[in-house]
């Protein structure tokens, strides 16, 4: 699932020539970031405790332990990631979310909770 996310970022990255050194250094710290917590994301998902919002970010669906922590940083992550290929692409970091939120309801495993354009959430 992240495996498919990092593919398409690096392409589209690739494609809209991202070239400034600080930049790629950036979102170079932001991948290994994003690796380094895609277990304990996946783990989340699983269990419930986090879903896939409409938005393209990770929301907390049931409080506790970790989750709210995991998903800020998460978040944060995306964000920048996200401006990064808006910022290439000439549109909006929103609406990169949002294809990214359709990509990621698109392969997500079943169980994992997602949310609808119309705000429901449901289980895939």
């Amino acid at each position: 699932m992240k495996t498919r996310f990092f593919r398409f970022l690096f392409i589209t990255l690739a494609f809209t020539g991202l070239t400034l050194a600080v930049q790629a250094e950036d979102l170079g710290a932001v991948r290994a970031r994003m690796e380094q917590r895609l277990s304990r994301i996946d783990a989340l998902k699983t269990s419930g405790a986090i879903g896939e919002n409409n938005r393209g970010y990770v929301e907390v669906r049931t409080a506790g332990g970790d989750a709210a922590n995991v998903v800020a940083e998460e978040n944060r992550d995306r964000e920048t990631v996200y401006a990064a290929i808006a910022q290439q692409a000439g549109t909006s970091a929103a609406q990169v979310a949002r294809a990214r939120a359709r990509q990621i309801a698109s392969n997500s495993a079943p169980g994992v909770w997602l949310q609808r354009d119309n705000g429901e959430w449901y289980r895939k």
